[in-house]
C-alpha cells in the first residue's frame, strides 16, 4: 500500500496550516494513499484552535497503523516534542523537533519504494541559529540518504528547472561550475526524469551562464571550455541536451513546448521565471538520492501563519506527484 508521510517543516510558519485546510477538503477524502503527518499532536491542536478549524488527530504508534483517509481526521506519528507552537515567530529551540520528525520520514520512505515523503517549507536560519550545520531540505536527505550527488528539480505545469548550483551566493557560483558537476546533474536529471517522471526519452535544454550565453568568449568563458564539451559529452553517452542557450530566450513558448526540462547555472536564473508562471503551484523534487521527495515551493510564510490566508495548492500538486512516483 501506498504511504505519504508529510513533514510539516517549521512549526511556527504555514506548512502546519496546509496540512489543517487540506484535511479538511474533498481532497483529503478522495486521495488514495494514506497521508500521514509527522509532528507533535499539541501542535496541530493549538494551531487548529488558532486557525478556528474543527479536526479529530489521531496519534499512531508506527506507520503500521494507517488508515484511510477521512474528511477532517489528521493521523499523526509523534516522534518528539515541539518546544514552542506559538505561529510566526520562529524559535531555533525548535530545530532538533524538526530534524527528528524529517529524519523519521526519509527513513520511512527508503524503507519502502510504497512510501514518499512530502515536505513543508522550512527555515534554514532558525536551523543555523541553534548551532546545527545546515544548507537545506535538498542537502540534508543526501547526507541522510548517503548519496553520491543529489539534484533539485522544481516543477510546475509549464515547465521544470534543475538546479547545478543551488543555495551558494552569486560570486561563487561561476568557480563551482565545472565540466564534472555539469555531467553529473545532467545525468541525474535525465535517468530520474525517466525513473521518476515516467519521460521516456527526455529532452533537456541547458542554459549559459553568462549573458547572452558568453556570445562566442566575449562575455565570458564557461560557455566554451566547460558548458560546451560538457553537453558534447553527455550528447556521446545518450542524453539529449542542448549546448548552452541564452537565459533570457530560453523560456519562449516554442522553446518551452520542445523542453521536457531545463539546467539552470544557478538558483536565480530560472527560478523567477517558473514562479512568475506559478507561483503558488510549483512543487520541489528531490532527484539523485533513492528516495521519493516533493515539496511545496514557497517558504515558511510567518506574515500569515495561524491566520487561515495560506494556500495550500503547492502542497495538494506535491502530494499528486510523490503519489505518482511511487
Amino acid at each position: 500500500m501506498k504511504k505519504i508521510f508529510y513533514s510539516p517543516g517549521e512549526p511556527s510558519g504555514i506548512g502546519v496550516d496546509l496540512i489543517i485546510q487540506l484535511c479538511l477538503s474533498n481532497y483529503w477524502s478522495d486521495f488514495k494513499a494514506p497521508i500521514i503527518c509527522l509532528g507533535d499532536k499539541r501542535l496541530f491542536e493549538h494551531r487548529a484552535k488558532t486557525l478556528k478549524k474543527k479536526i479529530a488527530i489521531v496519534a499512531l504508534s508506527d506507520s503500521q497503523e494507517v488508515i484511510k483517509n477521512k474528511k477532517g481526521l489528521l493521523q499523526i506519528i509523534e516522534i518528539a516534542k515541539c518546544k514552542s507552537v506559538i505561529p510566526g515567530k520562529l524559535n531555533p529551540s525548535n530545530a532538533n523537533y524538526i530534524l527528528d520528525h524529517l529524519n523519521f520520514g526519509i527513513a520511512q520512505a527508503k524503507a519502502d519504494k510504497k512510501n514518499a515523503l512530502v515536505t513543508g517549507p522550512i527555515s534554514k536560519q532558525n536551523i543555523i541559529d541553534s548551532g546545527i550545520k545546515f544548507s537545506g531540505h535538498t542537502e540534508w536527505i543526501q547526507k541522510m540518504t548517503k548519496s553520491d550527488d543529489v539534484l533539485m528539480l522544481l516543477a510546475a505545469k509549464q515547465l521544470r528547472v534543475a538546479l547545478t548550483t543551488t543555495h551558494i551566493p552569486l560570486y561563487k557560483v561561476a568557480k563551482s561550475i565545472t565540466k564534472e558537476r555539469v555531467i553529473n546533474k545532467a545525468i541525474i536529471l535525465n535517468e530520474d526524469l525517466k525513473l521518476k517522471l515516467k519521460i521516456k526519452k527526455p529532452r533537456l535544454m541547458m542554459l549559459g551562464l553568462n549573458p547572452h550565453a558568453g556570445e562566442g568568449g566575449t562575455i565570458g568563458s564557461e560557455e566554451t571550455l566547460i558548458l560546451q564539451p560538457a553537453a558534447k559529452y553527455l550528447r556521446k553517452i545518450g542524453v539529449d541536451i542542448s549546448d548552452p542557450i541564452s537565459a533570457d530566450t530560453a523560456f519562449t513558448p516554442n522553446m518551452l513546448r520542445k523542453t521536457d526540462a531545463y539546467l539552470a547555472m544557478y538558483h536565480d536564473q530560472a527560478l523567477p521565471v517558473l514562479k512568475a508562471l506559478s507561483f503558488g503551484e510549483g512543487i520541489n523534487i528531490t532527484l539523485g538520492v533513492p528516495i521519493v521527495r516533493t515539496s511545496v515551493d514557497h517558504g515558511v510564510a510567518l506574515d500569515i501563519a495561524g491566520t487561515g490566508k495560506a494556500s495550500y495548492s503547492s502542497l495538494q500538486n506535491a502530494l499528486n506527484a510523490a503519489s505518482s512516483m511511487i
